[in-house]
């Protein structure tokens, strides 16, 4: 069976390099959830290659807008992002100045709620009621209702038009490892993607993957890209003073 024959049954989502992998799924106006936290454990060469198909008016579900410079910062110094859905965003300089001139939209979401709400969309669970929120921003313009004299509030699974991921190892059928902390969202994003694309720095054959250790089965997984040196950047290297 030739390379076209096995990928068009999806028996292998390997693709040759991350602009091929988006070749075709990338369009102006999408909702992405994008893995990471951070810097850690972010898909860098496809959030690269996302740059360079020029897309515009992005929807981006992700833990945080990266760094000046790198992550998910690259996007916004092209103005490619609309909006963004995140829980952490005081990192970036750039994230600062758009969203106070007006230039970036901020649906404001607490990390365990988007850790949920990603999850939830992956589960098949349109929507779930929690605490967490209540009486801030975060809950107006949203339905309260009380449990046992206790008020929660209804918040919407993310569903998103497109998922990015890192993994540390990858099979050919896109069975997923992560590696320690840089697991973070990865998981619950490979999920809620109706279409998921995974970067991973070491890929092997069928079979050699322990199915006790993957984390996200290749079920979830569209196309593979092999990423084998990524980057890697310190967010913040703090060191002591001599």
């Amino acid at each position: 069976m030739d390379e076209s024959s096995e990928r068009t049954q999806g028996l292998n989502k390997l693709w040759p390099d991350a602009r091929a992998a988006l070749d075709g799924i990338v369009r102006d106006g999408m909702l992405l959830a994008i893995g990471g936290f951070g810097l850690c454990g972010i898909p860098e060469a496809l959030i690269l290659a996302l740059r360079e198909t020029g897309a515009r008016n992005l929807t981006v579900a992700s833990n945080n807008a990266g760094v000046d410079g790198w992550g998910l910062g690259l996007l916004l110094e092209t103005h490619q992002i609309k909006k963004m859905i995140s829980s952490y965003v005081g990192e970036n300089a750039e994230f600062e100045r758009q969203y106070l001139a007006g230039e970036l939209e901020l649906e404001f979401c607490p990390q365990g709620t988007l850790a949920e709400r990603i999850r939830a969309s992956g589960a098949g669970i349109p929507a779930f009621y929690t605490r967490t929120g209540v009486g801030t921003v975060v809950a107006e313009g949203k339905e309260h209702k009380q449990f046992d004299g206790v008020t929660y509030i209804l918040e919407r699974g993310i569903q998103a038009d497109l998922a990015l991921v890192k993994a540390w190892k990858a099979d050919l059928h896109g069975n997923l490892i992560y590696r320690r902390t840089a697991r973070n969202f990865n998981p619950n994003v490979a999920t809620c993607g109706k279409m998921t694309v995974a970067e991973a720095e070491i890929v092997v054959e069928p079979g050699e993957l322990d199915p006790d250790e993957i984390h996200t089965p290749g079920i979830f997984v569209h196309r593979l890209v092999h990423n084998p040196h990524p980057e890697k950047r310190i967010e913040k290297r703090t060191v002591r003073e001599s």
